[in-house]
């Protein structure tokens, strides 16, 4: 099984990224916490499309 670097980055980052959207949709949740799990969700996003792009073959 051939799975392309920067996959399992991005893939991961969109869960995160889900996870912390729902947080902010949820008035008692910590703010805060919550969109540091969205912007970490995104740079996982970024990063692993960038791996993907620079690995492209």
């Amino acid at each position: 099984m051939n799975i392309r670097e920067g996959l399992i980055p991005t893939i991961l980052g969109s869960a995160v990224t889900a996870t912390g959207y729902a947080l902010k949709q949820k008035s008692s949740s910590n703010q805060m916490i919550a969109n540091t799990i969205f912007g970490f969700g995104l740079a996982h996003i970024v990063l692993g499309a960038i791996d993907l792009v620079e690995h492209r073959s």
